[in-house]
């Protein structure tokens, strides 16, 4: 069974996003092992200087790279990555785990971004879209789309 891990900065502080976010998780059960983890953010200043919102992304950065091990395919969240549909997100996922790849994290950066080290480790950078989404949000919508993917990977009735 595919093994996928959402590691996210902040804690999500909408009870509706954090009801969304427990019914497709407990959705996905019939799919996949799932386990999300956070990571505190960082305080940043109102009018914060790039310099400190440059340490500000490299401190988030370093903690959530600390929650990826070396095996782990490594799925970024980047505005400036890649846009997918559903149905390549589905080809995508069941690639990964035709190949043996049975770990697969999935990253959502803070409010200002991620560093460069995130980066870098990334196998994949997807773009939800050119849009700018809350990063609390997007987990409920990664959630989805996963929950999606797999329906199309056993072609079940959802994406229609």
């Amino acid at each position: 069974m595919l093994q996928i891990k959402i590691i996210a900065v902040g804690k999500i502080k909408e009870n509706y996003l954090r009801e969304g976010i427990k019914e497709y998780s407990k959705r996905l059960g019939a799919y996949i092992r799932l386990e999300i983890q956070e990571v505190d953010d960082e305080p940043c200043p109102e009018k914060a200087s790039p310099a400190e919102e440059e340490k500000i992304r490299q401190k988030e950065g370093e903690k959530l790279l600390k929650l990826i091990s070396k095996q782990d395919y490594v799925i970024l969240l980047d505005l400036k990555g890649k846009e997918l549909s559903s149905p390549a997100l589905a080809e995508m996922l069941e690639e990964l785990a035709l190949s043996g790849q049975s770990s697969i994290v999935f990253v959502i950066g803070g409010s200002l971004g991620t560093d460069q080290a995130l980066s870098a480790r990334a196998n994949f950078k997807w773009s939800f879209s050119k849009l700018t989404f809350p990063h609390q949000l997007i987990r409920m919508v990664l959630l989805e789309q996963i929950y999606r993917a797999c329906k199309i990977n056993k072609g079940e009735p959802y994406h229609k």
